[in-house]
């Protein structure tokens, strides 16, 4: 099916960049899929030129018939789909971990009729393919042929254990730039914040003491006492609310991208309980 999927986008579209945009994949992610599709079938589906792609004689066949099938699919699905009450939403681990979890009991009373199953992973969706409801993604609008609803902007937090920062605040000093920190014990994550902060004020980023790959576990490591994490307010806020960390600074933003809820283009009105989960989604927002 996967295949048939990136066929179908780059025949509509007669390019392979554009296809992947809209299926959330890489160029060459969706030309392996095609090549793999015409050596099963040991047929050439496209001719490729300089300036893009054209379909063979028995590539616009084929495509006439695939699209035809793929639609059965959707039609058959939009049809059963209300009576269903199972949302799967993907959404990056460290948004789950520290931004979803704490709101889940608070979904399960209000909406004790619907089954949220949440997939937790860095790995850009193919809603169709990996048969996702909703994601919450990082990112710029627009996003090719998806809807989007603003949720949270990227606003970072300087967050420590309560301890930690009564120590680092005993004598009185002002957080209020990359420089006040660079002799701090910092917590790395590998989205790079505290880098674009320093490299944002020309100043040479320290050595890090702890990195992690996930900003949910430099979170957890500033939690314990292991030194200072930047990371999105959206994840902080939690605990910060429950007194688990202290928010030290927040830092300006270093990036246009913010949190965004992303679905399929075409679908909004067609499912009542997805609509439900995103009035959810938003009124979560940060």
């Amino acid at each position: 099916m996967n295949k048939l999927w990136a066929f179908d986008a780059a025949a509509r579209h007669q390019n392979f960049r554009t296809a992947a945009e809209e299926l959330n994949l890489t160029q060459g992610a969706v030309a392996q899929q095609v090549r793999s599709l015409e050596e099963e079938l040991a047929q050439k589906l496209f001719s490729r030129h300089a300036r893009g792609l054209h379909l063979t004689e028995n590539g616009r066949a084929y495509a006439r018939e695939i699209r035809r099938a793929l639609e059965i699919v959707d039609n058959a699905t939009r049809q059963i789909a209300p009576t269903s009450q199972r949302i799967v939403l993907s959404v990056p681990p460290s948004v789950a971990a520290k931004w979803l979890l704490p709101k889940l009991a608070d979904f399960r009373e209000i909406n004790p009729d619907i089954d949220l199953v949440t997939q937790a992973s860095e790995k850009i969706s193919v809603f169709n393919a990996d048969a996702v409801d909703l994601a919450i993604r990082i990112g710029t609008p627009p996003f090719a042929d998806l809807e989007h609803h603003f949720l949270a902007d990227k606003r970072l937090s300087a967050v420590t254990q309560p301890a930690l920062a009564n120590k680092l605040l005993s004598g009185s000093p002002h957080f209020s730039s990359a420089r006040d920190f660079s002799s701090l014990p910092l917590v790395f994550d590998s989205h790079n914040h505290w880098e674009l902060f320093f490299r944002s004020e020309g100043l040479a980023t320290p050595s890090p003491q702890l990195q992690f790959n996930h900003s949910s576990l430099a979170i957890d490591a500033a939690r314990e006492g292991q030194g200072i994490a930047l990371a999105p307010t959206i994840l902080t806020r939690h605990g910060i609310e429950t007194g688990d960390l202290v928010s030290l600074f927040e830092a300006p933003a270093l990036s246009c991208s913010n949190y965004y809820i992303v679905y399929p283009a075409g679908h909004s009105g067609e499912h009542n309980v997805r609509l439900r989960v995103i009035d959810w989604l938003l009124k979560q927002g940060v």
